[in-house]
């Protein structure tokens, strides 16, 4: 049989696994983004002494590769505290919208890794943050195809 058309299991599994890209923005996070980042190189040590123990060579890459991504992560974060004044709406805050049709929602502004947007948590990059950011009480701005107010700022 052809060479061509076998898996080869001998290499080192992993040797094409792509970098995980880094963002060209600043890398701002929240105190509890911090402590993020921090549990997942955590949890990413006790991944890649497993996946040695387990002579797991495709683990063994693709946890090494993340833990490279979160270091540096971890070593570029700047930390942005709490904002004093709630008068406008800036990193960390939390911003209540209201639509026309009266709808409630609200969002967190937080850093590209610790953005969760089913659990409003936007990134500071993302359109909708860009948006808000500077905004205050009584603003309105383009939301979801209409527009929205902010009613809140914490």
């Amino acid at each position: 049989m052809s060479r061509a058309f076998v898996k080869d299991l001998d290499g080192a599994a992993g040797e094409d696994l792509p970098e995980l890209a880094l963002s060209p923005h600043r890398n701002l996070v929240t105190p509890s983004g911090l402590e993020q980042i921090e549990g997942t190189l955590h949890r990413l040590e006790g991944e890649l002494a497993a996946a040695r123990a387990a002579d797991d060579k495709a683990l063994v890459a693709r946890v090494e590769r993340d833990l490279r991504y979160f270091r540096q992560r971890r070593a570029t974060a700047e930390v942005v505290p709490p904002a004093s004044a709630q008068d406008r709406v800036r990193f960390g805050c939390r911003v209540r919208l209201e639509t026309g049709a009266g709808e409630h929602t609200e969002f967190k502004i937080v850093g590209e890794d610790e953005s969760d947007p089913s659990r409003g948590m936007i990134s500071y990059v993302s359109p909708l943050a860009e948006s808000l950011m500077g905004g205050s009480v009584g603003d309105r701005l383009p939301f979801r195809g209409a527009e929205a107010e902010i009613v809140g700022i914490e």
